[in-house]
């Protein structure tokens, strides 16, 4: 199996929805960049960045709002550079681990998205409402999954507390108190040249907290986005050939039962416990699917 095969079984059909929300992240970064910079070579000025800001970042002026009302999903998927992606997508990886670890991969993709949503919508919010930020409104945009990753980080900890993880040059600390310091860290930064950005953190931040604190009263909010996607089978195996080849390609293709023992495997322990024997399995199934 190739290396972009292996990426893309990870990514698309491991069933792991925090490699999923990492690939699309950086599929889309990696594009946007690669035309950016043929734009830079051969283009001058460069007109990539004003326009992904104008027609994917989310405006604060609510009229233009009203014509790019797309905006406040699109900006989840874009990144100003190469650190902002980089920092977004370590704390994605090792808080949406944990988390989809106690709960599920819907949930975190539901976390995720309604969470820079919420970041969103409160970003523009206060822009609006609070007279300091009046004179920014016609120009400031704003894009970023830092918002879905705040609402990551402070669910997890919201549910699990007292959970210890290791941090370079830090050593062992409980997730309450890295929820707690992202808090204050985005609240005194209101005054910095990025305002905006740490008012969408808070608005993601106040989104995971009430989640978890819904779903621990029994109310889930995320049960309508879940029943949208119930679990089934998209692999199946269907020999269409009628002629004498017919039972050795039945031979070359896994039947669909040992299809659903790999997903099921999939769901419970990940992709990564998959043997390489199980890999190529699936792997050949999903491209007998593709085919049809």
């Amino acid at each position: 199996m190739s290396i972009y095969d292996e990426l893309k079984m990870k990514v698309f059909y491991s069933g792991n929805r925090v490699n999923l929300l990492i690939g699309i992240n950086v599929i889309v970064f990696l594009l946007v960049t690669l035309i950016s910079v043929f734009s830079y070579l051969f283009v001058k000025p460069n007109f990539i960045d004003p326009l992904v800001r104008s027609y994917f970042g989310v405006p604060t002026y609510l009229p233009q709002l009203l014509y790019r009302f797309w905006t406040p999903f699109t900006y989840i998927f874009f990144h100003d550079g190469l650190f902002h992606i980089l920092f977004n997508m370590l704390w994605l990886y090792w808080m949406g681990r944990i988390f989809e670890e106690f709960l599920n991969g819907k949930k975190l993709t539901f976390v995720f998205l309604a969470g820079g949503i919420a970041g969103a919508l409160f970003y523009i919010l206060c822009y609006n409402l609070i007279p300091v930020f009046a004179g920014n409104v016609l120009s400031s945009t704003l894009i970023g999954a830092s918002a879905s990753v705040t609402a990551i980080v402070i669910a997890t900890a919201t549910l699990l507390p007292d959970y210890t993880i290791s941090l370079l040059l830090i050593g062992p600390v409980r997730l309450k108190w890295i929820a707690i310091f992202y808090v204050i860290f985005d609240f005194i930064s209101l005054t910095g040249p990025n305002a905006g950005g740490h008012l969408s953190h808070l608005g993601g931040a106040i989104f995971g907290f009430f989640f978890i604190k819904s779903l621990q009263k029994g109310n889930d909010w995320s049960k309508p986005f879940e029943n949208l996607f119930k679990p089934k089978s998209k692999l199946k195996v269907v020999s269409k050939n009628q002629n004498v080849n017919t039972s050795r390609a039945k031979q070359d293709l896994p039947n669909q039962e040992e299809i659903d023992r790999i997903l099921d495997k999939i769901s419970q322990t990940g992709y990564h416990k998959l043997t390489k024997k199980e890999k190529e399995l699936l792997f050949n199934a999903s491209k007998s699917d593709e085919k049809r």
